[in-house]
């Protein structure tokens, strides 16, 4: 069973900056993909950010150039550094992993930017 236990998160003014970390209870390759996914009330769930086993990076337009997403092989975890942040970041994020066709979530963080 795939483990993704999530940290990070919590309160931010505008402009600040928070790291989400993920760590997985197998290695971050076993994954065809891990990133996160946020969701804010009334909503769509939208895909922040995620990467390959390859160590291709995918992010919107909405965060691209203010979130990067980065793996540490050695712990078997993915962070979400997040800069710049805006009030419309405010959601729940979910740690996602994808081993071909099943999909493992984390516990889910919330994060709040304030104005």
């Amino acid at each position: 069973q795939v483990q993704l236990v999530e940290s990070g998160g919590g309160l931010v003014q505008a402009g600040g900056s928070l790291r989400l970390s993920c760590a997985a209870s197998i290695s971050t390759f076993s994954f065809s993909a891990i990133g996160w996914y946020r969701q804010a009330p009334g909503k769509q769930r939208e895909l922040v950010a995620s990467i390959s086993a390859g160590g291709t990076t995918t992010y919107p337009d909405s965060v691209k150039g203010r979130f990067t997403i980065s793996r540490d092989n050695a712990k078997n975890t993915v962070y979400l550094q997040m800069n710049s942040l805006k009030p419309e970041d405010t959601a729940r994020y979910d740690c996602f992993a994808r081993v071909f066709s099943t999909s493992y979530w984390g516990q889910g963080t919330q994060v709040t930017v304030s104005s």
